[in-house]
């Protein structure tokens, strides 16, 4: 009887796991999604917007000026702004009303006005990095302070253009970048409490870092003044590093991860480098796998996809190979900017006009299948998200929403006033969407990445084996594939 309860329960959970990720309410709880990788979730989006663009839902001004996109938690939006010398924190409804606006610190009077840092979601908190270096927890229905530190605490002096980096979220710590005395500390994400502190690594930059685990090594990786940094993700170690772009102008693109390759692109003619981790033990080292001017990129940032990198260069866009760094291709596109990835396409944001655009992630070439404008002062530098169907721009002191579901792929709902019969089961399911092989191997992937946070290891094994085997030409299979030889302990 136990282990039946336990195996609902574990069942309910994994059920949670897999709904969770298409229905979206956290589908984007922090700065370039849940992954920090600028990727969504989402499926059944359009593959071309008419003239025009695609539906707007709402716009809304007022929030304050900014550079913070959004991020979505328990179904919320949240984002930042400056107004009247301070740093805003600002909660709006899926109708696009404001529950509410708080000002929670002063706002940085460095460099280009306006907010940097978004706001990350945790189980009902939010976690926020001002521009003048205070780090805090604030309550998400309200905006209540709950803690804060100041980067001085740790010899960490504001950059030329003020702090601009996203907390970063790692099971039970919040974690940031002060630079100075320690590159890199993490609190207690409930309390505040100091749990660990790295050593000396230069000074902070605008970058925000990301948790890699590469063969069982959790380190937690970023970049600032003097080039990539890697440390342990449980006691703040320092791992490796590797001088690049030092002493920069400004470092501001999240470096990036994928099959033990670590990317970063920076701009001001610098360029990319690629590094290659290798593990063993306890130690970690960084190789350089291969170095370009090929990808300048000042702020827009970029994703990998199936051993493919897509970013901002210069003024436009190109894809490079992420193991030889060989170009693939180059277009202007909407011209220099940001960018978020879902399926299958990459949302493209001009700095300057306002101007979105949609094409097609392909490493054999480059087409605009549509375009949108939004209004705005200045430049805009906050990136896209796309999220439960929705596209979120921010262009300054304004955010609008559009609908980008694809309306043939979408579940119909009930005429108004017709009842639905009564069955036995007591929910009421809606019938379900089609369901490709690409989204059956997806959903398999997902409920073995479940197994695998339960410890199950051999139960994901055998759910990724058998993924294989029934879809070997789906984009899962190969991530499937570098699962199990991670399990294995092979390259």
């Amino acid at each position: 009887m136990i282990r039946r309860t336990r195996l609902f329960v574990l069942s309910l959970v994994l059920t949670s796991v897999v709904t969770s990720v298409s229905l979206g309410a956290d589908g984007w709880p922090a700065w370039r999604g849940p992954n920090r990788d600028g990727k969504s979730s989402d499926t059944g989006l359009l593959k071309s917007w008419p003239e025009g663009g695609p539906r707007r839902l709402w716009s809304l001004s007022g929030i304050g000026t900014g550079y913070a996109s959004v991020s979505v938690g328990g179904g919320v939006i949240y984002t930042t702004g400056h107004k009247s010398g301070q740093l805003y924190l600002t909660a709006v409804g899926m109708d696009g009303k404001v529950k509410w606006s708080k000002g929670l610190t002063a706002a940085t009077s460095k460099g280009p006005k306006g907010a940097r840092a978004t706001p990350t979601y945790d189980n009902g908190n939010l976690y926020i990095e001002s521009g003048e270096g205070v780090v805090g927890c604030y309550d998400a229905k309200t905006g209540r302070e709950k803690w804060t530190h100041e980067f001085r605490e740790f010899g960490g002096r504001r950059p030329t253009w003020a702090f601009s980096e996203s907390v970063l979220i790692v099971d039970n710590l919040a974690i940031a970048s002060p630079g100075g005395s320690s590159f890199m500390v993490a609190f207690n994400k409930n309390t505040g409490a100091l749990v660990w502190k790295s050593g000396q690594y230069g000074s902070a930059h605008y970058t925000s870092p990301i948790h890699v685990v590469y063969r069982n090594a959790a380190m937690i990786v970023n970049g600032g003044r003097n080039g990539l940094i890697g440390v342990n993700a449980k006691t703040g170690k320092i791992l490796w590093t590797q001088d690049f772009a030092t002493g920069n102008t400004a470092n501001c693109p999240t470096p990036a991860f994928s099959d033990g390759y670590v990317f970063w692109a920076v701009g001001y003619g610098k360029g990319a480098i690629c590094v290659k981790l290798s593990v063993s033990g306890t130690r970690v080292s960084a190789t350089t796998a291969w170095k370009t001017r090929d990808m300048v990129c000042h702020h827009g940032g970029y994703v990998i996809l199936d051993g493919y990198i897509y970013g901002n260069h210069s003024g436009g866009w190109t894809c490079l190979d992420l193991k030889t760094g060989r170009k693939q291709w180059y277009e202007k596109g909407v011209g220099k900017g940001s960018l978020c990835y879902a399926d299958g396409m990459l949302y493209l944001f001009d700095e300057r006009s306002g101007k979105a655009g949609l094409a097609a992630a392909s490493p054999n070439g480059f087409e605009l299948t549509g375009t949108v404008s939004v209004s705005g002062k200045g430049p805009s530098w906050a990136h896209p998200v796309v999220t439960g169907g929705r596209l979120y721009l921010r262009y300054d002191d304004n955010l609008y929403c559009f609908d980008v579901k694809d309306p043939t792929k979408t579940i119909a709902k009930p005429p108004v006033n017709v009842k639905t019969p009564v069955t036995k089961d007591p929910i009421v399911r809606p019938k379900p969407k089609p369901v490709t092989g690409e989204m059956k191997a997806e959903k398999q992937l997902r409920l073995a990445d479940a197994y695998l946070r339960f410890g199950m290891k051999p139960k994901a094994a055998d759910i990724l084996r058998k993924l294989v085997a029934d879809f070997p030409d789906s984009r899962a299979a190969k991530t499937a594939t570098k699962k199990l030889q991670e399990l294995s302990g092979g390259k």
